[in-house]
């Protein structure tokens, strides 16, 4: 039977924590599914860990680390099902994940191209990881939610803005027609520009509170690195440029301001991921880290621009709309500047 729902996993190096996530995919209690692992050249012989092991699973085994974007990309290719499901290395699917995924889509309007779960954190199942994204006006995401105790507060289903790359479900002929990831933002950040560009192009996201995941964050990169930081930063830019309106690209830089003069704040109190990651390092190379972010960004703003020219063909959404979407889906300088 052909599958009704690809499930995807990007891995680099994560041996250790594919036998839980793989053994959650396998109660799913859904049956037509197929699982393909995508290993980006990993060292530690994940490929033939899961070869032996799952003979189920799909290995596409890849060259080189092609990062979540090119990762995810081979596997989507590879791919025979209607949807696709996206789930990180470090998680553990919910026995009925896929199931409560799938019921939705299947009643739902066809309008709706995306899907996004509740995930919580692995260590302490009562605190939310996220239930979708938001995004700040300067492009920089966060997940919906983070760091809550889960009472009840997001248990009601309804419309987000987009999934989270964590865990999420996609349709394929959805991406068929926006395109898949943007391999070029290599990691983070890319589930915003794929998910902006879907709702750009006039398709819907739907919460599934009952699609539930947990998840052990950063387990498969560390959660505060330069790289990380790096990436992040010059990303968010990109994701800017390549769908914000002209209004809000030109009046950004001062809400950059604010949020950089709150991530100093939290480096000098030792709040949010700036208080982390000057504990670890430094302001001085968080400040390297943000002008090769920012020199990385603007020489490559040509071929961005060229991205944005070849979606306007399909951008659906007018101007009131988007305004109306970004407003809705919008996260405070406090929060994204001062959590975790």
């Amino acid at each position: 039977m052909q599958p009704i729902v690809s499930v995807v996993i990007v891995n680099w190096n994560g041996k250790h924590l594919l036998g839980e996530c793989l053994d959650s995919l396998k109660a799913q209690r859904d049956g037509r599914v197929e699982v393909i692992l995508v290993d980006n050249g990993s060292q530690d012989g994940s490929a033939e860990y899961v070869r032996e092991r799952y003979n189920d699973v799909r290995v596409v085994s890849l060259p080189e680390n092609l990062g979540f974007a090119g990762g995810n990309n081979a596997g989507i290719r590879n791919a025979a099902g209607k949807y696709i499901a996206l789930l990180n290395n470090d998680t553990k699917a919910a026995p009925d994940w896929i199931a409560n995924l799938v019921r939705e889509a299947e009643v739902g309007p066809h309008s709706t191209g995306m899907w996004a779960c509740k995930i919580l954190s692995y260590d302490s199942p009562n605190v939310i990881d996220n239930v979708g994204l938001l995004l700040y006006p300067d492009g920089l995401g966060r997940g919906k939610g983070r760091l809550e105790n889960d009472e009840g507060q997001h248990d009601s289903p309804g419309e987000a803005f987009f999934p989270s790359g964590c865990a999420g479900l996609y349709r394929k002929v959805m991406l068929d027609e926006i395109g898949l990831f943007d391999e070029e933002f290599f990691a983070y950040a890319d589930d915003a520009d794929i998910g902006l560009r879907a709702r750009l192009a006039g398709w819907r996201c739907q919460y599934v509170p009952t699609a539930k995941v947990y998840h052990k964050y950063s387990s498969s990169t560390e959660a505060y690195s330069p790289f990380k930081a790096f990436l992040v930063e010059r990303n968010r830019i990109w994701v800017l440029l390549k769908y914000y309106p002209v209004e809000m690209i030109l009046a950004s830089p001062c809400f950059t301001l604010l949020r950089l003069v709150t991530h100093l704040f939290g480096a000098i109190v030792g709040q949010g991921a700036s208080g982390k990651f000057s504990r670890q390092y430094s302001l001085l190379r968080a400040a390297s880290i943000l002008c090769k972010a920012w020199w990385e960004a603007l020489k490559g703003m040509p071929r961005i621009l060229k991205r944005r020219q070849a979606f306007s063909p399909i951008r659906r959404l007018g101007r009131r709309d988007i305004y109306k979407l970004f407003c809705k889906y919008r996260i405070s300088v406090r929060e994204i500047a001062l959590k975790e």
